[in-house]
């Protein structure tokens, strides 16, 4: 099965969400179920993208 998102991105997903935006409203913007997101919260919950600037 191919991912259909990075994991930086789903730690961009998890920012969004801790910044403040509904889950369902993430899930609508990019294409994704809130099981998944469910999902990804356990597995990628510590993890934070180095800033690249």
């Amino acid at each position: 099965m191919k991912k259909r998102f990075t994991e930086e991105q789903i730690v961009g997903f998890r920012r969004e969400a801790e910044a403040g935006v509904a889950i369902k409203d993430l899930c609508r913007r990019h294409g994704f179920r809130e099981a998944s997101y469910s999902l990804w919260r356990s597995k990628f919950g510590g993890m934070s993208v180095p800033d690249t600037h």
